[in-house]
């Protein structure tokens, strides 16, 4: 594994990178590759490389699993921004960092996205069209949970709210920092939130099961306007033409990934290849790290990215 920062020509700042590689990895070769992109509050050294990454960079792959900006180790200011566009250009950004690697084969590049990170893999998939085949982990539409349980059933009165804090900060005023979890599980059960997810992401994300310095689980408030008007699968029926892949678990939660993964894959009907898989025992945030639904979304996952990008059987071949 390789930590790099590069910059895009588009951007002002760094982007911050773990580089995946295979067992058998020869600098003379090239590789497929896939862009790992975490969940929102999340960062590179949790679930998208740790877990996923690893797995895959086991199969034969190149994986790239990056910071997005604004978070992580990543640049931009100000912090913890969650914008739905500049977390999908970043897959553009990343892409384009990649395919000057020589080892990375420009056209066999693949996507994967957990959570939050699913819904925006999915929809930079549509016009990104590099991307040859991508898979969302429990994938959440992030703008339909902005509308929806993060602004309490009240976008408009929370983009008010959003307007108000911002002209406060412009004029030199404190920012606002939003904590988007209980800081314990124990804080949690303290302020009776054991809803699943909530109490679910407490445990992976404030102990030691999954906590990473860079997964911050914050939001700077006033800047996420954007995320309240923003659909992930927006023209999925029309743009989604390449593989598609979906896992989720059928123990639903209040984030609403179930609900989010069943939706876009009936809807990506100009896919050329769109799988479901759907895990009966298991919730969104089992799917992030423990060994058995992680073990059966491989199972899918490994063979469809094998078929659409390459993988195992033809993983290298002579670098030009």
């Amino acid at each position: 594994m390789k930590s790099v920062k590069f910059q895009n020509p588009d951007m002002a700042w760094d982007i911050a990178a773990l580089i995946l590689y295979p067992p058998d990895y020869d600098e003379s070769r090239t590789y497929p590759t896939i862009i790992s992109v975490h969940p929102f509050g999340s960062c590179k050294e949790q679930t998208s490389s740790e877990v996923y990454g690893a797995a895959l960079a086991k199969e034969g792959f190149v994986v790239i699993a990056y910071d997005a900006s604004f978070q992580g180790e990543s640049g931009g200011t100000p912090r913890f921004v969650e914008d739905p566009t500049q977390r999908v250009e970043d897959i553009s950004h990343v892409i384009d960092y990649a395919i000057t690697l020589p080892y990375v084969d420009a056209d066999r590049i693949g996507c994967i996205g957990v959570c939050g990170g699913g819904g925006y893999a999915l929809n930079a998939t549509m016009t990104e069209k590099r991307i040859k085949a991508v898979v969302g982990i429990t994938p959440v539409n992030i703008g339909r949970l902005f509308r929806e349980g993060f602004s309490n059933y009240d976008p408009l009165g929370t983009l008010e709210a959003m307007a108000s804090q911002r002209t406060v900060e412009a004029r030199g005023g404190e920012l606002q920092v939003n904590e988007l979890l209980p800081a314990s599980p124990e804080a949690a059960k303290a302020n009776g939130m054991t809803e699943r997810d909530v109490w679910e992401a407490t445990d992976y994300y404030k102990t030691s099961r999954g906590h990473k310095p860079g997964g911050a689980t914050k939001m700077l408030f006033s800047h996420a306007q954007n995320t309240l008007c923003w659909d992930a699968f927006g023209f999925t029926e029309l743009l989604m033409t390449q593989p598609m892949m979906v896992v989720i678990g059928q123990k639903a939660g209040a984030f609403g990934a179930y609900r989010d993964g069943m939706e876009v894959y009936g809807r990506a009907t100009s896919s050329k290849d769109r799988q479901l898989v759907e895990m009966k025992e298991w919730s969104h945030y089992d799917i992030y790290d423990q060994d058995a639904p992680v073990s059966l979304a491989l199972v899918q996952m490994v063979p469809f990215l094998k078929k659409h990008v390459g993988g195992e059987d033809s993983k290298v071949h002579a670098a030009a």
